[in-house]
Parts: C-alpha cells; sequence; structure tokens
C-alpha cells in the first residue's frame, strides 16, 4: 500500500506574505502529496486569506500536489453557517475536508472528505460516513493505537489519515482566550493571536507550560511526534500521514518523514533528526500509546 503524506490546513494566524512564502515553499521543496488549505479556527480570520486560496492552490496543484479545501471547525451564528454552504459551493470542482456536521451536510452524496474534529470513534460512524459519500476519513487526534486499528480492519471504501506531527487540538470554545489574555474582547480581537506564530503558552502555577491557546483553540503544548510509529501505522492500513504547519523546518520535517515512510532509514533515526532540527520542541505520543505521553526529549 503506497503512503501520502499530507500537509494539514494552517491553524494559526499568519500575515499573508508568511503564508504565501510558506506554501510557495512547500510547493517546490516538500516531498508532501496533498495540501489542506482554509482558515479552520476562526471566522474573523478567513476574509484575509481568502483572496490569496487560488494563487496559492494553482502555486501547489503546478507542483504536482492535491489541494483539498478544509471547513471550519465551529459554526456560531446563520452568517457563518452561510458562509461555510457558500464556501463549499465554491470548490464543486475539487475535494472539501468537512470539519464540522453542517458541512458533511452540504457534502451528502459528493465524494469528500472527513477531518479529524468529526468524531469517528466506531466503526458504525465510519459506515455511516462512507455511505454518505466520504472517501478519505482523517481520524481524531486522540485515538489509540487500538482504536486505530479495529477501525482500520472495519473500512472498505475510505482510506485513513493520521496525524502524526504537531501540536494536537483539544478543544475550541466561542469565547477567545487569546484576546482575553491580551485584556481585549472576542469582537474587538484586533487579532492579536497574530502575535503567536505558534500559539501562546499557558503555564501551570510553577511555571511548566502545558497548554497553548490559538484564538478560540487550545491545543497541546508537546507536539505529537509519531514517526517511531509510523511502520506500525503503515502495517494497521493507514494510507495517509498529515503533518501540521508550524513556524519551523517544515520542508525538513517533511523530508524526515518521507524517508521513514520510504524505509530509507528507521523511525528512532528520524526521531534524531527530529531532535536536532526542533531542539525547544517536546514530543508526546501519549494519545497513541494510551498513557502518559509527556516525551522530554525522547526520553520516557
Amino acid at each position: 500500500m503506497k503512503s501520502f503524506l499530507t500537509l494539514g490546513p494552517l491553524l494559526f494566524n499568519w500575515d499573508i506574505k508568511k503564508i504565501r512564502e510558506f506554501y510557495f515553499k512547500i510547493a517546490d521543496e516538500a516531498p508532501i502529496e496533498c495540501v489542506y488549505l482554509g482558515e479552520i479556527v476562526c471566522s474573523k480570520r478567513a476574509p484575509f486569506l481568502e483572496p490569496v486560496l487560488q494563487e496559492l492552490t494553482e502555486r501547489l496543484k503546478q507542483a504536482g500536489k492535491e489541494v483539498i479545501y478544509s471547513t471550519s471547525v465551529l459554526i456560531e451564528s446563520d452568517k457563518e453557517l452561510e458562509n461555510s454552504r457558500t464556501r463549499v459551493q465554491a470548490w464543486a470542482n475539487g475535494l472539501v475536508e468537512a470539519n464540522d456536521m453542517a458541512a458533511i451536510h452540504f457534502l451528502l452524496g459528493k465524494p469528500h472528505c472527513i477531518g479529524p474534529y468529526i468524531n469517528v470513534y466506531n466503526e458504525e460512524a465510519l459506515l455511516y460516513l462512507t455511505e454518505q459519500g466520504a472517501i478519505r476519513v482523517t481520524l481524531p487526534f486522540e485515538l489509540p493505537q487500538t482504536s486505530i486499528a479495529a477501525l482500520s480492519q472495519a473500512q472498505n471504501r475510505a482510506n485513513l489519515e493520521l496525524q502524526v506531527f504537531g501540536r494536537q487540538p483539544l478543544a475550541i470554545s466561542a469565547r477567545c482566550a487569546h484576546a482575553r489574555a491580551y485584556g481585549l474582547h472576542k469582537h474587538n480581537c484586533q487579532l492579536i493571536c497574530g502575535q503567536d506564530l505558534d500559539g501562546m503558552a499557558v503555564l501551570t502555577l510553577n511555571q511548566q507550560p502545558f497548554l497553548v491557546v490559538n484564538g478560540l483553540q487550545t491545543l497541546s503544548y508537546t507536539y505529537c511526534n509519531l514517526i517511531r510509529e509510523l511502520t506500525e501505522l503503515q502495517n494497521l492500513g493507514v494510507s495517509y500521514f498529515r503533518l501540521s504547519p508550524h513556524h519551523t523546518h517544515m520542508v525538513e520535517v517533511a523530508h524526515v518523514f518521507r524517508n521513514v515512510l520510504d524505509q530509507k532509514y528507521e523511525g528512532e533515526e528520524g526521531y534524531r533528526r527530529l531532535q536536532a532540527l526542533l531542539p525547544e520542541a517536546s514530543f508526546s505520543n501519549g494519545f497513541y500509546k494510551s498513557e502518559a505521553g509527556y516525551v522530554n526529549r525522547g526520553k520516557g
């Protein structure tokens, strides 16, 4: 079975110049087969991204990448619901990744993808979604190895995808803790989240970082890193492996994952190379292992 490397939607609020430079570099240099585009966290950011979506799409497709549009995770108003419908319709000639049930409703009967924010926790849910037209399902972040194995055995229509690198979304809220931390109201946030390129760290009373706030979203502080588990995941039947974009050496990260997927070197070697590329990062694999997952610099 062929293994595909994908790049999930950008979760953070970067300025347009940085976004263009990032995706142009991905197009030209990264061994990634599929790129997801779209603002999925906060509707206030979307108008700034949409003017360059077509340009990014064309550049990525010219480089041989598949491009999939990702929909919002949280819809809070009738206006946002209508915007979701409009965006799905505008992307009629390409695949759409649905991240909430409204988008799934708009896509019924059409080939589409299911994002990791949809609760696909059992075989019945997976079967239902594939019967509605889903051809690829990205499994929820928190699933352990045993659940992934069971879903892989049960699926017979959709390819399975899993995030294997990057901070993992834990929650999303109608309130914006990011704005609140800067003394601002959500409706006058001034897009302050753009000051924190990989999110704002949240500290414990002992001054230990344990979460990251990204606008409406709460993420893990540690980076999910399943490079040592890639071979096992391939054997389980997972065929798409997702990297989440961060303000770091993403092209080099992609090359490391590609080389392990292609068995040019083993997962342990890949892990060491990622440590060297991201000396400031702490990695974790606790969801996958179904145990406490804080792995500091590869120990534990």
